[in-house]
This record gives structure tokens, sequence and C-alpha cells, in this order.
């Protein structure tokens, strides 16, 4: 499965995952101080949906556009507001667009926020600095983003989230992610670190979490949103994210998101959703 993200723009992980950096970059503004966000895996920026990609995959009608123009419960909308006060005004065009993170982020940094988003492939890479052209705060960095990953720890800032993101093309790439983890934690333990990952395989997921539990990293939230059966054909049906030092309020705030997207996105009947500590303080 091709986890490029032109091909899966606005699907159900997307939402999930662009939900939750919504609220910790919500949770970093709360201090004037300024923060850094790192992309490691950052994409175009911006996805048409109405090109050849998306339309070959049009996942996003089974995830953005179930919210987007529609009821949403007062305690679910508060959360959703920031992310689809973004997503919302593209969505609504004749040629409707999808952002992806690093256009998410800068619509929510401030002034004195700086960004570094981070992608491999030639082609994206292009598109990317085309994508956030003219902001001083941002700059689109054409490298390997594992390698970059751990590079770019600790920013001048001190303060901020690291956003990992890959394609999940290439075996290995949960070991990949733990053992980088590890090692960007060792230089920057006070940092926030997401890291996002589908589930086709429990039993992988599990060997992944195991490790991040024998790591000794504390303050490890697991966060895991299905919209069908794991394992059974068609597009992927689980998506999963780890938030290294989340916001203390996310926790409680991912409580009441994650059952309503269970139900609003749901494609089948084993849609269900799980959070839990994988390592407290």
């Amino acid at each position: 499965m091709n986890y490029r993200h032109a091909f899966h723009a606005g699907n159900f992980a997307d939402v999930l995952k662009h939900a939750v950096l919504a609220r910790i970059l919500l949770h970093l503004k709360a201090k004037d101080a300024p923060f850094r966000v790192i992309d490691t895996h950052a994409g175009t920026g911006l996805y048409d949906l109405t090109s050849e990609a998306a339309v070959r995959s049009p996942e996003w009608k089974d995830g953005i556009a179930r919210l987007i123009g529609t009821s949403l419960p007062p305690a679910v909308a508060e959360i959703l507001a920031p992310y689809l006060a973004i997503v919302g005004p593209l969505m609504g065009k004749t040629r409707p667009h999808y952002p992806g993170s690093p256009l998410i982020a800068l619509a929510l940094a401030r002034t004195q926020d700086r960004l570094s988003f981070i992608e491999k492939h030639p082609v994206d890479s292009e598109k990317l600095k085309g994508a956030i052209a003219g902001d001083r705060r941002a700059k689109a960095l054409a490298l390997d983003g594992w390698l970059a990953w751990n590079a770019q720890v600790p920013p001048p800032e001190r303060r901020g989230v690291v956003l990992v993101d890959p394609p999940f093309e290439e075996p290995g790439e949960f070991t990949r992610m733990a053992e980088g983890l590890k090692a960007a934690h060792r230089k920057w333990p006070g940092g926030t670190t997401m890291l996002w990952y589908p589930i086709k395989d429990a039993r992988s997921v599990e060997r992944f979490t195991d490790d991040l539990a024998a790591s000794g990293i504390p303050k490890i939230l697991r966060i895991e949103l299905d919209v069908d059966r794991i394992g059974g054909e068609g597009p992927l049906a689980g998506t999963g994210l780890i938030v290294v030092n989340p916001p203390y309020t996310l926790e409680k705030e991912m409580a009441v998101l994650l059952p309503f997207l269970a139900r609003r996105l749901a494609r089948g009947p084993g849609a269900a959703s799980r959070i839990g500590w994988i390592a407290g303080e």
C-alpha cells in the first residue's frame, strides 16, 4: 500500500493527526515564548482533491468530507474548531484542496515561531517550497527525514513539537521510528513528539509499543482509531498516534473526540477507538 500523502490527503488518518496537531499547537501558544515545529516527512503542503492521485484514491470523501458543513456535538465542535477553521475554506472551493501538516502548522504559528519542513522526495520538496514561499518563519529542507530528525533537535527555541509521519513504504519503519525517538529524546527530553503509524497488523504495532514501553521514556500517550475491521481488503482501516510529552489537556480531549470520530467516520462494523498511556510520569 502506498502511503504517500497525495493518495490519502484528507482521509480519516489525516483528520485525527491534524486535529491532534492543532490541539498541541494551541497548547504551545498559551505561552508567549516562541516554539519550533519540525515536520520530518512533510509532503507537498497542499493537495488538490481533483488531482489524479486524489481521484484514484478519494479517501477524503470518507474523512474530512464527513465533517465539513455538518452538525457536530458542542464539545466535539470546540475541540475541532481550530483544525476545521483552516480546512473549511479550502474545502469550500469549486476545486477543493486539503492542507497538509505544514500549512496547518503555519496557520496556527505566530510571528515569533519557526517551522522546519523536511521532505526527501524531489518533486514533493519543490512543491512544498512553492506552498510556503514568502513566509519567513518557515524553511523547506530537501533532506532525509529520518536523518534530519536527530540533527534538528534540540531547536534553539527549546520548545516545540516534532511530527514524524513517514510513508511506510519500506520494511523496518516501526523500528526506525522507535530508534529515532530514543536518540532524539536523549537530546531533547522536554520536546513534544508525534509519531504517526498505520494499523495493518496488530502484532507489528504491539511490538512497536512494547519497544517504546521498554525505552524508559516517560509520558507516552497512545491514540488509535479504526474505521473498519483491521486486516481486511481495501484502504487502510486503522491509524495510530504516539504523543510524547503531550499537553495535559490532550487525554481528556481525545476521550471526547475519538468515540465521535469512530462513529462519524466508520466504514464498517469494526470501527473503534482506544487511548491509553504506554508510559506515565
